[in-house]
């Protein structure tokens, strides 16, 4: 297809509030005093490298940056403690407005100041190089002014993460070194800018630029280890390496159907969750952001899970991202095969750490503020099937598996076997154990995925007989414990008539009962939408029956519903629903959190959330899919004509 003027391809679809290319936001007189303000979620930006990410808000502030790793302590923390948080804000001195968008295709963000005295144009770029990452944190900050005179400030503060730490300056001959416990590094301006304070907690400076100028601010960081300190030209030049390497990578992306710019923009957020170091994937790159402002469910989200390393793999082998596809994979085979049916993990493979509280006030009041989490001692069944989905993806695409991977996924499909009766803490990780139904239908896709792989000659067979008749028992003791008549529904767990709406994974998964299936769909979309919605039925869904009470919808349940609807052929009604979801999410650059509060129309929780981006690619996918014949409710699907219909 040829491209039309705006870069667009012919045929792709505008989608309302989400990653455009023209300013998505516009922030009518903010005075630059604000520094260390909470804005609401949608309003953030995310900046990152492959190792660290940091946050942006829309005033120029930089309220989140872990260092050197996305679950390293914060070197800024504003974000979740705003009376005396560390913050990297480049702003005019003067009242201003603000508009920015991300450039088409990266994750250089650029930022449009409006003052009484003229337009700045700030791009900023966690940098890297064409070969990668850097051996150190590299944050760059572009000013240009675009007409006028404007005058700038630059502030880099450090905080004292709840008083554990005590910030310090160190002068010498190259320059003044900053040290907030192990790290340290340099705030560097170019001499258009003058150093205006110098204190172990502050570093400022300003400058009056004209029309035409421009200046560089950036800040370089590592932990323990020597810092090299590149010439200014050569960060400044980095920005645009940088940008360049995200264009070259999403132009890899495989996707060309009417949601393209919303599945790029996705796409490039999961990428910055993607840690190139090891190839695990972050759940998400901030900890404690609330599932409801002022309540008491705050997660650190800066590990990565099982699941979501798994459902990200399958995204990206979806769209063509070969890369990350293996590195994700490797790194999942190696952790499993190292620990056994582990949840979650820390980015470099480690145990993620007990939970512990921060002595800080947490985003708008919402406490606890927490670091670690408590699903690393759990047991899901999720598990199961979410490495062998990524395995049968993998190899579906003509890959191959080593002999350590094949006995890995073998061990891992024995313990299956063996353990899928027990009760678990099921997908949604509660406290309460239960034969959660989605729990089963995980193992059973688990032995389901297994079996097809044996087949094929991918896995040994000798166990294959023994996987195929535990499968095939998973599925009677689903439709006879956890099947409710008067919901015409699968139910959340066995002898309940709550839902669970990430039952709608199942038809991805291939369970094989579509017209059951179809039902369940119909029930989760009339019991969990919150209703009313501007008259009518509400895109957004809790997660389960109860849910409501305590919490905000969970994006990525909509676009799971979409997907299901569209592989089950009921596409009219799939399209319907997606084009509602895109057009009811909050305004924003293209960054998505984990929730949406219906009451306030705002993003709640984590950012940016891995499952939201790729439950929407995965929407999207499905929708393109024109070529796959639909499964017909009313009769029972194979595990073959399922996995048809996705690939």
């Amino acid at each position: 297809m040829k491209r039309d003027d705006d870069g667009r391809r012919d045929g792709s679809r505008d989608i309302p509030n989400m990653g455009q290319d023209h300013a998505n936001l516009t922030l009518a007189d903010l005075s630059p005093s604000q520094e260390r303000q909470a804005f609401d979620l949608q309003d953030y930006a995310a900046l990152g490298d492959g190792r660290s990410i940091s946050i942006v808000a829309p005033n120029g502030a930089i309220t989140w940056w872990c260092v050197p790793n996305i679950d390293s302590a914060p070197l800024l923390d504003a974000l979740l403690d705003p009376l005396a948080g560390g913050h990297f804000t480049v702003a005019p001195t003067e009242r201003f407005e603000s508009a920015r968008h991300y450039r088409r295709d990266s994750n250089v963000l650029e930022t449009t100041f409006t003052t009484a005295g003229g337009v700045v144009r700030l791009t900023e770029s966690l940098n890297s190089t064409l070969a990668g990452r850097l051996p150190w944190c590299e944050l760059a900050r572009r000013i240009e002014v675009v007409t006028g005179t404007v005058t700038m400030r630059a502030s880099l503060v450090f905080g004292t993460r709840g008083d554990t730490v005590s910030p310090w300056l160190q002068p010498n001959a190259n320059g003044c070194i900053f040290h907030v416990g192990p790290v340290l590094g340099l705030f560097r301006t170019t001499d258009n800018f003058r150093i205006i304070e110098e204190q172990d907690r502050t570093i400022a400076a300003e400058g009056t630029l004209h029309e035409g100028e421009r200046a560089l601010i950036a800040v370089i960081a590592g932990e323990d280890q020597p810092l090299a300190v590149p010439p200014l030209a050569d960060i400044d030049r980095r920005i645009e390496v940088s940008d360049g390497a995200w264009r070259e990578w999403a132009e890899g992306l495989h996707y060309e159907g009417p949601y393209r710019e919303a599945v790029r923009r996705s796409a490039l957020a999961l990428k910055l969750l993607l840690f190139s170091p090891t190839g695990a994937i972050a759940a998400a790159a901030t900890t404690s952001l609330p599932e409801r402002v002022g309540g008491e469910k705050n997660w650190d989200y800066r590990y990565a899970w099982v699941r979501d390393a798994g459902y990200t793999l399958n995204a990206f082998l979806r769209l063509g991202v070969l890369p990350e596809s293996q590195a994700a994979f490797q790194w999942l085979i190696h952790r499993l095969g190292e620990t056994g049916a582990k949840v979650c993990y820390r980015l470099d493979g480690g145990p993620v750490p007990p939970v512990r509280h921060l002595d800080i006030p947490g985003y708008r009041d919402s406490q606890p503020v927490v670091v670690g989490n408590i699903a690393a001692e759990q047991h899901q069944h999720g598990i199961y099937g979410d490495i062998f989905e990524a395995a049968s993806q993998f190899v579906a695409g003509g890959n191959i598996l080593d002999q350590h991977s094949a006995f890995v996924l073998s061990e891992l499909a024995d313990d299956c076997a063996e353990r899928w009766r027990i009760k678990d803490s099921g997908l949604w990780e509660l406290q309460e154990l239960q034969h959660y139904t989605m729990s089963k239908i995980s193992a059973w896709q688990a032995l389901a995925r297994a079996v097809e792989l044996a087949d094929k000659g991918h896995l040994p067979s000798s166990s294959a007989p023994r996987w195929s008749r535990e499968r095939d028992r998973i599925a009677t003791w689903v439709n006879d414990h956890c099947w409710s008549s008067k919901k015409a529904a699968y139910t959340f767990f066995a002898g309940s008539e709550r839902l669970d709406a990430s039952i709608a994974l199942a038809v991805r998964f291939g369970f094989p009962n579509a017209e059951r299936l179809s039902t369940t769909l119909d029930a989760i979309r009339r019991d969990l939408s919150h209703t009313p919605w501007l008259g009518q039925q509400s895109p957004w869904l809790y997660r389960y029956s109860g849910a409501e009470a305590e919490e905000s919808c969970f994006v990525a349940c909509a676009f799971w519903l979409v997907e299901a609807y569209a592989t089950l052929g009921r596409r009219d009604e799939a399209g319907a629903l997606m084009d509602q979801a895109l057009a009811a999410l909050p305004a924003c650059v293209g960054i998505m959190s984990e929730m949406l509060d219906v009451k306030t129309g705002n993003f709640i929780g984590n950012i940016p959330q891995g499952l939201s981006h790729l439950s929407l690619i995965h929407a999207a996918v499905s929708l393109n899919d024109r070529d796959a014949a639909p499964l017909k409710p009313g009769r029972s699907a194979s595990v073959e004509q399922v996995r048809a219909v996705e690939n």
